[in-house]
């Protein structure tokens, strides 16, 4: 996303693809037909050659387990038939906070070659029905231009995992997704994207050291787009080790003009100024058809006089409004985590 405002395989056979558990306990070894990746010892070395070696064209579920380690590269996972799970090691699979496993990168638009949002991005995800549990997914080229940590292309779902960047975080763009229990940090339209509904659950929302952020750009070009972000139950504060001045950010602002982005049931720390939504550029508003709604959040980042084109909801957006009625059928849905 360009800124205009100068801020900041072999066939797999078998696999099990139901070895979460939400409720906590630990994964530290492969589970049953996964392929293994460690930094010595497993069946491949790079995550990126693991994912090389499925076949695209089958149709029998597909799992790789990561072990322990931290992994520089970018991984491309391409569309596929199967629906493919990806785990990372943790002791403790109910959040992101004991993951062991971590993929990092450091590629941006202003590296050579003239790079989209997408290619910038640590981890690009292409296949529908991908899940991907307890991993770190990192960019590291920090403040000055758009670097991805995560592109999701695909219907997807993303458990217990961390996203962290600068500018443009996670790029929530095609496909339905969900986001559960996972942390996702950034300072400049961190979370944005153009047609993807995409439902944040009990997310850690952690905001950088900066003079001013956004934590949304929704990008929804028109009424019949999809594009929808809820944000169900999150919190939004200060990234540990970070001194973030009060009212230094704001909820989102339009990338598109009729932007669609919910906070409801949130807490919300100072950070979060208190007209609480901005307009994308003085002179280019882009706020005469957005809806950049709050329900029923709380703290001290939840008060103040809002934004003039704000609304204040009588009631909470439904999960099934954002994924679809048929949501709890989908392969990339883990009803544990939600």
């Amino acid at each position: 996303m360009r800124l205009l405002l100068s801020t900041i395989i072999p066939l797999l056979v078998g696999c099990t693809t139901t070895v979460h558990a939400a409720g906590g306990g630990g994964r530290t070894s492969a589970p049953p037909g996964c392929l293994t990746v460690a930094k010595s010892g497993g069946q491949y070395s790079t995550i990126q050659a693991a994912v090389n070696s499925l076949s695209t064209t089958s149709t029998t579920a597909q799992c790789i387990f990561i072990s322990a380690g931290t992994y520089a590269e970018q991984v491309l996972v391409a569309a596929r038939k199967a629906q493919l799970s990806i785990y990372g090691a943790t002791t403790d699979t109910s959040g992101y906070a004991a993951n062991q496993v971590t993929i990092t990168a450091s590629k941006s638009q202003a590296s050579p070659g003239g790079l989209s949002n997408d290619e910038t991005a640590t981890l690009r995800v292409k296949a529908a029905g991908f899940r991907l549990y307890n991993v770190n997914v990192n960019n590291g080229y920090g403040k000055g231009s758009q670097a991805v940590a995560l592109s999701a292309y695909a219907d997807s779902g993303y458990y217990g995992s961390a996203f962290t960047g600068f500018q443009d975080t996670l790029l929530a763009n095609t496909g339905t997704q969900l986001y559960s229990r996972c942390l996702i940090q950034g300072a400049t339209d961190f979370i944005f994207g153009q047609h993807a509904p995409a439902w944040f659950e009990k997310c850690d929302i952690r905001v950088v050291a900066a003079s001013v952020g956004y934590v949304t750009a929704s990008g929804r070009e028109s009424s019949s787009d999809a594009n929808y972000y809820v944000f169900n139950g999150c919190s939004i504060a200060a990234a540990s080790g970070h001194s973030v001045a009060d009212g230094a950010y704001y909820l989102g602002r339009p990338w598109r003009a009729y932007a669609r982005v919910v906070f409801q049931k949130t807490s919300m720390t100072g950070v979060i100024n208190s007209a609480g939504w901005r307009v994308w550029n003085a002179g280019d508003e882009r706020t005469s058809n957005v809806l950049f709604g709050e329900y029923a959040n709380t703290g001290s980042g939840a008060a103040g006089t809002r934004a003039s084109f704000s609304t204040k909801l009588k009631e909470a957006v439904s999960i099934g409004t954002v994924l679809g009625g048929s949501y709890t059928t989908a392969a990339w849905f883990d009803s544990a985590y939600v």
